[in-house]
C-alpha cells in the first residue's frame, strides 16, 4: 500500500510528495525523467527497493512538476526551477538537511541543489547520471567524443582512437 501523498507549494505549482520510514537520516530520492509516486509502489521490485531505503531513513519521494501527481505545466521548467521544487518539498516535509540520491535525469538537479544549498545536504549520491546531457564545444569531456556530419555524437571505446 502506498504511503499518504501530500502536496508542497512551489510558487504557484503543487508538488506531490510522500514521506516513508522514521530512520535517523532524511533521504531525498530523485528519480529520472517521469515518475508517479503512487504507481511506484505497485511495481514489486521498485517497491522493495523503496522499502529498503525507508528501513534506515526517513525517505522523501516526490513527483517533479509536470509529472505524476504534481501540477501539470505548459512549458518545460528550467533546471533551477525544478531544483527549487526540492527545497519546497524539503520544507513541507520538515527536513532541515538530507542526503540526496539522484538517478539519471535526477542527478543534475541534485547537483545544482547541492551547489546552491550546501548546508541543506549531508551527502550527494548520483547513480547513472551525467554532468552535461548534450554535446557542446566547451564540454570538458569532448576530447573523446566525436561528432559526425549528421550531428550525432559517439564516444570511442577504450583503446580506440
Amino acid at each position: 500500500m502506498a504511503p499518504e501523498t501530500k502536496y508542497a507549494n512551489s510558487g504557484d505549482v503543487s508538488i506531490a510528495y510522500q514521506v516513508v520510514g522514521n530512520g535517523p537520516l532524511d533521504l531525498l530520492f530523485i528519480m529520472g525523467w517521469v515518475t508517479n509516486i503512487e504507481y511506484m509502489w505497485e511495481e514489486p521490485s521498485l517497491s522493495n527497493f523503496l522499502q529498503r531505503l525507508a528501513s534506515f531513513s526517513r525517505l522523501i519521494l516526490f513527483d517533479k512538476r509536470g509529472t505524476g501527481l504534481s501540477d501539470k505545466v505548459s512549458q518545460l521548467p528550467t533546471l533551477e526551477l525544478r531544483m527549487d521544487d526540492l527545497r519546497s518539498v524539503m520544507d513541507a516535509a520538515g527536513s532541515e538537511r538530507a542526503a540526496i540520491f539522484g538517478i539519471s535525469e535526477g542527478g543534475p538537479m541534485s547537483a545544482v541543489f547541492a551547489a546552491t544549498y550546501p548546508k541543506r545536504i549531508s551527502h550527494l549520491i548520483l547513480y547513472g547520471s551525467y554532468a552535461k546531457r548534450i554535446w557542446a564545444p566547451d564540454y570538458r569531456g569532448r576530447q573523446r567524443l566525436k561528432k559526425d556530419k549528421n550531428g550525432l555524437i559517439s564516444c570511442p571505446m577504450i583503446g580506440e582512437v
